[in-house]
């Protein structure tokens, strides 16, 4: 089961579920569930969905909606170096870094990083920020867990962590301004269930940015090539804290360009993700 948040032509926002090229709205107008945020807390949002759907709603054509980000008021946080390939890169940014990527990789905690709010997420094509004062910039293409205010993991997304590696290779203490900044993280374009997601070593994840019509980069990886599990992070990720709207976490990437690529303004990125869809951003420039 596929959950988006959606803009009709009237400007009204509400949570559908999306079967193929349609999207059903579900009944929020009373009562508790009053988001997607609240479907997920839910004790099954599953079971939730069926009963918020009304069997006469219209169904809409995808082409009659926007599709917004899948984001309420969680905070959106990031692993990084859990795959072997963007091991090798946080390494190649910088030579004195080196040493520490390596032991993270290697060592029983993993890094976590605060990466956005809200505020700074862009939906589906909507558009991803370089930073102004930023010559090296690269699309960072994510599973991301959704996880409730119980650390349960409900849905999966598909994220953008947006990186400046120019930044964060000058001195590793600059990664908050490599990583966090307005528009640098892209969600969605939905929220799968966990129940209805394939076997997870079944999922692969593929990335192509385009400029100018003309595919610049290709790459996939699989999540069978991760290092680390999903309840190894989100275990790390609740010690001694505590997400009272739930929190987003993008799992780390195994698909890194070459160290001689570098977005442009205007360039488009699209992520796929089996059992989620494609997530496209277009790339503005500050």
């Amino acid at each position: 089961m596929k959950l988006a948040k959606i803009r009709r032509t009237n400007g009204d926002e509400t949570v559908g579920v999306i079967e193929g090229v349609h999207v059903t709205p579900l009944s929020l107008t009373a009562g508790q569930y009053e988001t997607l945020s609240d479907i997920l807390e839910s004790d099954n949002p599953a079971v939730t969905v069926e009963f918020l759907t009304d069997s006469s709603a219209e169904r809409l054509s995808l082409t009659e909606v926007t599709l917004l980000a899948p984001i309420d008021r969680q905070e959106v946080w990031a692993a990084g170096v859990t795959y072997r390939r963007s091991k090798q890169a946080r390494m190649d940014e910088s030579e004195s870094a080196a040493r520490f990527y390596d032991m993270v990789y290697e060592a029983p905690r993993p890094e976590l990083f605060f990466k956005a709010n809200a505020l700074r997420v862009s939906g589906p094509n909507a558009p991803v920020r370089i930073r102004s004062d930023s010559k090296w910039n690269v699309p960072e293409p994510e599973l991301a867990l959704v996880l409730n205010s119980r650390l349960k993991l409900v849905g999966y997304t598909i994220g953008n962590d947006m990186s400046s590696r120019d930044i964060e290779g000058e001195n590793p203490l600059y990664l908050p301004q490599a990583k966090v900044y307005y528009q640098c993280c892209g969600l969605g374009p939905v929220v799968t269930l966990a129940n209805t997601m394939p076997p997870i070593g079944e999922v692969d994840i593929r990335m192509s940015i385009w400029r100018s019509d003309i595919e610049v980069f290709s790459g996939e990886t699989s999540l069978r090539q991760m290092a680390r599990t999903f309840d190894e992070l989100i275990e790390w990720l609740g010690r001694d804290n505590t997400f009272p709207d739930g929190v987003i976490l993008l799992t780390g990437t195994g698909i890194v360009p070459a160290d001689d690529f570098t977005l442009r303004k205007n360039d488009r990125v699209e992520i796929s993700v089996d059992g989620i869809g494609t997530l496209v951003n277009v790339v503005v420039q500050g």
